[in-house]
């Protein structure tokens, strides 16, 4: 057996998705008794969704939208980085929530590091927005997906490219 397995560990989510999720909350927004006779928006961005409303409970209100349709659309809502509430003209204020995709290299040290703290046989190694996992024993792999589960990192993670 001198061929080893391997996966990779990496941070993405489906676009379409995220997509189909805004829409889903714009509807929402027009069709609920408490918006009705207020300005709501919702504007999705390459990188990023931009909130307006009328005041902050009406963000609140969106945000809260927002996360039961990406749920419900099998997003995680640690891909949302939430900025402040801002006014924005006039009577308006605004939100920005950047989108998180791939793993930042201070957050791919920190699972390198636990994956070498476990002890388990594994080599792991940062490329690029990617930490790869390798291994002898399949059983081992196995381990550390379950070991980063458990664990609580602030953004989605997905084990991909399984090769044996």
């Amino acid at each position: 057996m001198g061929k080893d397995a391997s996966f990779d560990i990496v941070s993405e989510f489906d676009f379409q998705e995220l997509d189909n999720a805004i829409n889903q909350t714009k509807k929402e927004i027009i069709t609920r008794y408490d918006f009705k006779g207020t300005k709501a928006e919702v504007n999705l961005a390459k990188e990023s969704i931009t909130l307006i409303a009328e005041n902050d409970n009406r963000i609140n209100a969106i945000v809260d939208i927002l996360q039961s349709k990406a749920i419900k659309r099998g997003l995680s809502i640690k891909i949302f980085d939430y900025g402040k509430i801002e006014p924005s003209g006039g009577s308006m204020v605004k939100q920005v929530i950047n989108l998180r995709q791939g793993i930042n290299q201070d957050i791919a040290k920190s699972i390198v590091k636990e994956i070498k703290a476990s002890g388990l046989k594994v080599q792991s190694q940062i490329q690029g927005d990617v930490v790869r996992v390798t291994a002898k024993n399949i059983d081992d792999l196995q381990k550390v997906i379950t070991l980063l589960k458990e664990k609580d990192l602030n953004i989605p993670l997905q084990f991909v490219n399984y090769r044996s």
